[in-house]
């Protein structure tokens, strides 16, 4: 059975990524959206929905180690293989604004994360925590985003870098249709992956510690891999990249925050190396970005071999 449903789950991330990724074009084409603002929103919420469930139940059954590194996991895969897998299906082109904008505050969402984890430091307390008032400051830095995103919306100077004639034009129903049946499949393929997943791993003897640095982190950034990849091969940039930059940010200052604001979430577990490849990894995105505004596949190499050498580094430490 955990076979089957490691299939099933591969299977429906794989065809909710596709139906997502058309109905989030044809509704910014409709309503003459950006497609970052799309990719930013829609997109990213959706397919970050899987960490926010995995790390909400996690404090909510005081696994706040599987909680914390859920999400930092999760947004250096984000960032590493991502990105960098999408840009080996297809160059990604990099507009103004996410250079300018969209990026620098995706690195602001590392930076907050890496700060507030150093109680130690700062305040010289015995232990790092986030605590509710470190979610409050989280979340404020959410409302910021979104206010800033939709100001994007209404901005006439924001013009999609890529005009694709090519989209289809889908009714509003359809487009509907596509957006929540895709989340739907993304949602639950991505369970019904890390549940199997992980079965299997106890089953195979791997230690709670690798099963939650792999296959949690990994497996709830299926969605993001599926759809950022399907967006790339389609020729859709905007929703590529934006979907792993919102991803992030979402991650970090809303899943985060609204955990903490539920419980204090201890950080004890996020050693200061993770938290240095979690900012430089962003930093590396940004840099690539600035040549020829675009990823290229080389690059995009040169982050899936950064995050295989990370996996295996951490793996070995662990055992």
């Amino acid at each position: 059975m955990s076979y089957l449903l490691l299939i099933i789950g591969i299977v429906l991330v794989l065809w909710g990524a596709d139906k997502l990724t058309d109905g989030a074009t044809a509704l910014a084409r409709r309503f003459h959206v950006p497609d970052l603002v799309i990719g930013l929103t829609v997109v990213a919420f959706g397919t970050s929905l899987p960490e926010f469930v995995t790390s909400f139940t996690a404090v909510l059954h005081q696994y706040e180690a599987i909680s914390m590194g859920n999400i930092v996991g999760s947004n250096i895969f984000n960032t590493l293989l991502i990105v960098g897998a999408s840009a080996l299906t297809y160059p990604i082109w990099v507009s103004r604004s996410s250079l300018s904008k969209d990026i620098p505050f995706a690195l602001l969402a590392s930076l907050a994360l890496f700060v507030l984890c150093q109680d130690t430091v700062f305040s010289g307390a015995d232990s790092q925590t986030i605590t509710m008032g470190d979610g409050l400051i989280l979340l404020l830095f959410f409302a910021i985003f979104m206010y800033y995103t939709f100001s994007i919306a209404r901005s006439s100077d924001m013009v999609s870098d890529e005009a694709d004639t090519s989209v289809p034009t889908y009714g509003i129903w359809r487009i509907v249709l596509y957006i929540v049946f895709g989340l739907a499949g993304l949602i639950f393929g991505g369970n019904f992956f890390v549940e199997s997943a992980s079965d299997l791993a106890r089953t195979w003897g791997v230690s709670e510690h690798i099963i939650g640095l792999t296959i949690v982190a990994g497996g709830t950034s299926l969605p993001e891999l599926a759809t950022s990849i399907v967006a790339a091969r389609k020729g859709n940039s905007a929703i590529a990249i934006g979907n792993v930059i919102g991803s992030n940010i979402f991650n970090i200052f809303f899943v985060v925050g609204f955990c903490a604001l539920v419980s204090p979430i201890s950080a004890e577990s996020i050693t200061s190396f993770d938290l240095f490849l979690l900012i430089g990894s962003i930093l590396l995105l940004w840099v690539f970005a600035f040549t020829s505004r675009k990823i290229s596949r080389l690059e995009g190499g040169a982050l899936m071999l950064l995050y295989v050498l990370y996996l295996l580094n951490s793996i070995m430490d662990l055992m």
